[in-house]
């Protein structure tokens, strides 16, 4: 029975929109400044970051409100037989999630991105220190992009263009720092900044100073990824026990309805 209420309601659906009838990007064009509302705060920032700041927001958040509304449209089509407050509750419920599904997607995302910027910084890091000991800190910058990781390499990028055309301040060095917000960036570019501007006898100082601020990260990542690899391996274990509980009180249960049977 559902499944042919599901067909008629594609049916007409599409029927609509094709006809006009219905006009589901035209809706969410006339109603944008009401729906731009519900937008949330950090979406402009998270879309940003995955896609590159030349991504179309508004593309991408209407189509979310798209999608939204035919969920909407399909689970009251679907709930049709079985209609009450409570399914209607429901559809809105569906509607919600299929609306907030991209976004969570894009904090996860995020928060992945950030755990990798993380645990590969500190070893780009020294590689810079490295060339920095026998060039200049623009210099060396723009040598460290072949071998840095990918994920540093467009800010890298940015980073060396901004100060090439003319920008001696610490603003290009802060940039970066917000566009890998992990553990210490703004600390480590201020120190390299520095660095930038020390003379040339308190050079080795600096150097010093900024290796072991590098070391200290490193072993920062290094009992990160311990205690990752931990807690994932005590979860494990207690995911194998619960089972094997679980398992075990079914068999016994088995048994005593087999005992009582016979």
């Amino acid at each position: 029975m559902y499944i042919e209420i599901l067909i008629v309601a594609a049916l007409i659906f599409f029927a609509a929109e094709y006809s006009g009838v219905l006009n589901v990007g035209r809706f969410v064009e006339d109603y944008h400044d009401i729906l731009w509302k519900l937008k949330e705060k950090d979406y402009d920032f998270l879309l940003a970051a995955r896609y590159g700041p030349d991504v179309n927001i508004q593309e991408k958040f209407n189509t979310r409100i798209k999608y939204a509304f035919i969920a909407l449209a399909f689970s009251l089509f679907f709930l049709f037989a079985n209609f009450s407050y409570i399914m209607i509750i429901v559809a809105f419920g569906v509607a919600v999630l299929v609306y907030k599904l991209p976004y969570l997607d894009l904090k996860s995302y995020r928060r992945k991105h950030l755990n990798d910027i993380d645990s590969q910084l500190p070893y780009y890091l020294k590689n810079l220190e490295i060339l920095i000991q026998h060039y200049t800190v623009p210099i060396a910058l723009g040598k460290s992009i072949e071998t840095a990781p990918a994920i540093f390499k467009e800010g890298l990028q940015k980073l060396v263009d901004t100060i090439n055309a003319g920008d001696s301040t610490v603003e290009p060095y802060m940039q970066f720092a917000r566009d890998y917000p992990v553990r210490d960036s703004m600390r480590m570019m201020r120190l390299l900044y520095r660095l930038s501007l020390g003379k040339q006898e308190n050079k080795q100082e600096q150097l010093m100073t900024f290796s072991k601020t590098i070391s200290n990260l490193q072993q920062k990542s290094r009992e990160t990824k311990y205690k990752t690899r931990l807690e994932k391996m005590e979860s494990k274990t207690m995911t194998m026990l619960v089972a094997t509980g679980v398992g075990v009180m079914i068999l016994m249960v088995v048994a005593i309805l087999m005992t009582f049977s016979i």
